[in-house]
């Protein structure tokens, strides 16, 4: 799955939220913060991380590229 970038970056909730990944802001808040999500195979416990092309988010068996 991939996710075409706007701007500069994404935030990596706003980003699971944008690819249906998780319903609401809250959800994703939950599954960060529980050591869910990974961006480029590491555990990522930031909501706020800033996603950038070519950054690859793995969650719940999906896998999310960042592309322009």
């Amino acid at each position: 799955m991939v996710l075409h970038l706007v701007g500069d970056y994404i935030k990596l909730g706003q980003a699971l939220k944008a690819a249906n990944l998780v319903e609401m802001g809250s959800d994703a808040k939950m599954v960060i913060q529980n050591g869910e999500v990974s961006v480029n195979g590491e555990t990522e416990l930031r909501r706020g991380r800033k996603l950038v092309i070519g950054d690859i988010v793995e969650y719940d068996g999906a896998s999310l590229e960042i592309v322009k």
